[in-house]
């Protein structure tokens, strides 16, 4: 029997936004499964304040929402703070979604293949090094550079 290998990101926290209940509950008990710590929300309101007032590593949200959509609520997250952004459709083909058009980090499907896709994407983005906004390194003094010959 072959077991599954721990996730490369077990304890990172993980926002999880969704106004379909059950498919809230399935992504949830299936990312806590791998080790995630997750909060959930079933509204893009809710969302917000968690997320300004808590850090999460990875946000995972659906695209369809009343009020607010996944697009629109990925952008008040970046103007917040930047993090890895995962967006889950039932409207990726029809809508042609993906990463350059959404600004989302992934984007998956919903479809019979969508939790061990996300699962993947959420894992993939775990391991990516954590981006520094440029104004986070003033006041920190860097070595000298050496000269190279003939300079």
């Amino acid at each position: 029997m072959r077991r599954a290998s721990k996730p490369p990101a077990t304890g990172l926290r993980l926002l999880l936004i969704d106004d379909n209940s059950r498919g809230l509950l399935a992504r949830r008990v299936i990312l806590e499964e791998q080790g995630y710590i997750v909060t959930s929300c079933s509204n893009p309101e809710d969302a917000l304040e968690q997320f300004a007032s808590q850090l999460f590593d990875i946000v995972v949200t659906d695209y369809r929402m009343p009020n607010m959509d996944g697009i629109q609520l990925l952008a008040r997250f970046r103007a917040i703070r930047s993090v890895p952004i995962v967006l889950i459709s039932c409207m990726v083909e029809v809508l042609g979604l993906n990463e350059a058009n959404t600004g989302a980090d992934a984007v998956v499907a919903k479809n019979m293949h969508e939790l061990s896709n996300m699962v993947r994407a959420v894992n993939r983005l775990a391991l990516r090094p954590v981006k520094k906004p440029a104004g986070s390194q003033k006041g920190r003094r860097s070595a000298p550079r050496k000269r190279a010959a003939g300079e």
